[in-house]
């Protein structure tokens, strides 16, 4: 059992234990505990408890793969400056590595070989042991590339492990584009993103109305908005403003699937951003308020109320998301928050939830194009804005894009007619 002992700095009270490193001595390491003393033992003896069970930081030439990328996820990825998504993005890929057989081989008998092979296989599908790959885009692999790479430097330095990193030998492929059909009758542009007509979004309303009622008000939001699902699922009534007639987006719903929690987290580009809102969804809006307080009587105390939790893992904050209704305890840590988008019982709406709810739709109704998706809603709002003359840099600033640029590339590729109208300018050309 390894051995440690707690101090007391400040206000805050430390613990340390000692471990034993890749050559075998000993070395001391020391944690942030909390105020209290007790709390502060109680987690000593856990962190002795898990050292001394999982073994992270058993001597170099028995660790395996896998054994490296935890010890690489708890000393370097979840203490450094990355966001909380780009965390859980990296730890999910650190799980999906270690289901490959490549995680259980010996670290020091990894090679460039083995994990070009592993990334092949990512980038064009096939099967080894219990692993199956389909074939994933580039932007997917770049996730495990990343985490092999700054893993395997971490394992060079500081831990030495290893001498050197085989990552750097490694290179991403990707499938070749497929060979353009000379022959085909099919004149369809691939590129285009085809935004839902007035009619189309009438009867997604009248089907989500009559089958799955808690998706109306997301979709409506960001129909008028071109808010991100995330974004959508975020908004809590303080952020309403219906006397100005605009929302302000300050946090976004995700799912972490490394923690397995709700969370609410910042934006995706981590900035506040106004958005002016239309008449018609004001009236959406005061008509879903008052629905609610409705139901806040229809359900007593079964009622749901939501709430975040503050959670401190290393040096990072989460704040998870949860729901209770009134005959339940409601803990000291928990902080309401009243949001937009529940259900009829109260509880917050998921984004998971309201993108089944699409793609059953897009199923079920064949007006729907076969790629429509709630993020299609975004590309109709900046294509209903850009098309009926809204300044470009005004749509950008609304829908929160870095730069002009993307937002002129989603209406590009979206807006066809306008293809055909700027085309058919010429024939004022010759006329003249």
């Amino acid at each position: 059992m390894a051995k440690g002992s707690v101090r007391k700095k400040g206000k805050k009270w430390y613990y340390r234990f000692y471990v034993e490193d890749a050559s075998g001595n000993l070395v001391q390491k020391e944690f942030a505990g909390t105020e209290s003393k007790s709390e502060t033992e109680k987690m000593l003896r856990k962190a002795m408890e898990d050292y001394d069970a999982k073994k992270f930081l058993a001597k170099a030439d028995n660790l395996t793969l896998g054994q490296m990328l935890d010890v690489w996820a708890e000393e370097d990825l979840k203490t450094g400056s990355l966001s909380n998504g780009t965390v859980g993005n990296y730890l999910q890929a650190v799980n999906r590595i270690k289901q490959h057989p490549i995680g259980n081989r010996k670290l020091k008998t990894v090679t460039s070989e083995h994990l070009q092979k592993f990334m092949d296989l990512l980038a064009f599908g096939g099967e080894e042991g219990n692993f199956k790959s389909k074939g994933y885009t580039i932007d997917y692999i770049r996730s495990f590339h990343a985490v092999l790479q700054q893993s395997f430097r971490f394992a060079v330095f500081p831990k030495q492990y290893i001498t050197f990193n085989p990552m750097q030998y490694v290179v991403m492929r990707r499938k070749a584009e497929e060979d353009v059909d000379l022959f085909s009758d099919n004149d369809e542009d691939a590129e285009v993103i085809n935004p839902i007509t007035p009619e189309q979004y009438q009867t997604l309303m009248e089907y989500l109305e009559e089958r799955n009622k808690p998706a109306v008000l997301p979709v409506q939001i960001a129909y008028y908005t071109g808010l991100r699902l995330g974004e959508v699922c975020g908004l809590s009534w303080s952020d309403i403003n219906f006397e100005e007639q605009y929302l302000t987006v300050r946090r976004s719903v995700r799912y972490n699937g490394a923690r397995h929690k709700t969370e609410i987290g910042p934006t995706k580009r981590k900035k506040v951003r106004i958005v002016d809102f239309c008449d018609t969804l004001a009236d959406i809006l005061k008509k879903a308020k008052k629905e609610q307080r409705k139901q806040v009587f229809s359900y007593g105390e079964l009622y749901q109320r939501n709430y975040y939790r503050e959670v401190k893992e290393k040096n990072r904050i989460y704040y998870e998301l949860y729901h209770l209704d009134g005959t339940e305890d409601i803990p000291l840590d928990y902080n309401e928050i009243n949001l937009v988008c529940i259900r009829p019982d109260g509880a917050y709406e998921a984004p998971a939830t309201v993108e089944t709810a699409l793609r059953t739709a897009r199923k079920r109704l064949s007006e729907l194009d076969d790629n429509f998706h709630f993020h299609t809603l975004r590309h109709t709002y900046t294509t209903n804005l850009l098309s009926n003359g809204a300044a470009p840099k005004d749509v950008q600033e609304l829908l929160g894009h870095s730069d002009v640029s993307t937002t002129m590339n989603v209406y590009a590729h979206a807006n066809r007619e306008g293809k055909r109208n700027s085309a058919r300018l010429l024939d004022k050309v010759v006329g003249e």
